[in-house]
């Protein structure tokens, strides 16, 4: 094998250990969920699935895991969530202006 070849596996092999050198700009990912396939997208900071748990907490189970597998490579960004306030536990004093 040719020296600068394994120059390069060495230097992969390395950089392999050290999962915070990367940080994720874009990601979509198919995701085998228990019923069935959900699509989940990373970018411009936000995360997306398609799921419906999803469109109404902006989080959920997929989401939640690949937070967790890719822990190392997200920014402070993409590891937190905006909880929305449900509208039903909002009470007139609370949006009074």
């Amino acid at each position: 094998m040719h020296s600068d070849l394994i120059g390069k596996i060495e230097k992969a092999r390395r950089y392999a250990e050290e999962p915070e050198r990367i940080k994720f700009n874009e990601l979509t990912v198919t995701f085998h969920g228990g019923n069935s396939n959900h699509a989940i997208s990373f970018k411009d900071g936000h995360w997306h699935c398609d799921c419906s748990f999803f469109q109404v907490w902006n989080t959920c189970a997929h989401v939640m895991a690949l937070q967790r597998i890719l822990q190392p490579m997200l920014t402070a960004e993409a590891l937190s969530v905006d909880l929305p306030i449900p509208e039903h536990n909002l009470s007139e004093e609370s949006v009074a202006v």
